[in-house]
């Protein structure tokens, strides 16, 4: 029992570690003009290295991330069903589906699917 303790503070400790390193040796200095400007081939850069990012594709990028994660998270309910009870796996497999299917309605609903408005 004392194990899962154990592990889990050495998990947490570790993790504290390696951030706490990452930030004490990612101290960037942004003094040099030269090193933060972008390189193509030797040429002066033509543009601006930014580009301007759609937030219709950022908008459906993140409904298709989460859709992926739910989907990931219902496929093992499939195969669980024959050792947990019959009534529990399908109210929780229908609540899931219903998540998924009101989740999808409300995006459709406010036409955040259409790509141009």
């Amino acid at each position: 029992m004392y194990l899962i303790y154990y592990t889990s503070i050495l998990i947490i400790l570790i993790t504290i570690t390696l951030i706490s390193l990452s930030l004490i040796l990612n101290m960037k200095s942004y003094d040099s003009r030269e090193k933060n400007s972008p390189f193509e081939c030797g040429f002066d850069p033509i543009k601006s290295s930014r580009m301007n990012f759609s937030l219709q594709f950022f908008l459906f990028m993140m409904m298709f991330l989460i859709f992926d994660i739910e989907i990931a998270i219902l496929l093992p309910m499939s195969l669980c069903w024959k050792y947990s009870n019959m009534f529990s796996w399908m109210m929780c497999s229908l609540s899931s589906i219903i998540i998924i299917i009101l989740g999808l309605y409300y995006e459709w609903n406010f036409g955040l699917l259409n790509w141009m408005k």
